[in-house]
């Protein structure tokens, strides 16, 4: 499964400590059991939450896990998290196989591509999405499309209304 948490803060003058802070909490947080990866991605395409971390977890009982509840969260950043950005998500592929769907590695020359839809369908030249369905927290979204694709290629994208870049 797939958890994403996406999240922007109301001060931009704070986002290097913001993200200094982030490479940390990542770290704690794939010290959870039951957590495998754990990666933070930032994007400036309009009306997106500028951060999405994805993790890779084995079952949504790790939201239960007491050192998960201890750790979790935005921690002393929580009073300048952008409420209107600040969604959590649990996904599951739409068809799901016998093998776990895990957080897709995003080398750093691509960028993961990015769109929410009422179905899981759309078309774009190029792009092939894998479609998951949102099957826990927030259900921000009821299906999200995501897509690992060359920087270069993935920026012509950007003006896309339905697609948010990740870099």
């Amino acid at each position: 499964m797939i958890f994403m948490s996406q999240s922007g803060i109301t001060d931009p003058t704070r986002q290097a400590e913001w993200s200094e802070w982030y490479v940390e909490h990542l770290r704690i947080m794939h010290t959870v059991n039951g957590i495998d990866s754990a990666v933070r991605f930032q994007t400036s395409s309009p009306g997106w939450p500028p951060s999405l971390a994805m993790y890779s977890i084995r079952s949504p009982e790790v939201f239960q896990d007491p050192y998960y509840l201890k750790i979790r969260g935005m921690g002393p950043w929580a009073a300048l998290i952008e409420k209107r950005f600040y969604q959590r998500n649990l996904f599951d592929a739409v068809n799901p196989s016998k093998t776990a769907l895990s957080s897709p590695d995003v080398p750093t020359n691509c960028a993961l591509i990015v769109t929410d839809q009422a179905r899981p369908e759309l078309a774009i030249e190029g792009v092939e999405f894998l479609w998951l369905k949102s099957v826990g927290l927030d259900h921000s979204t009821p299906y999200r499309g995501i897509a690992i694709m060359p920087k270069e290629q993935a920026a012509a994208l950007s003006s896309h209304p339905d697609i948010a870049v990740y870099a």
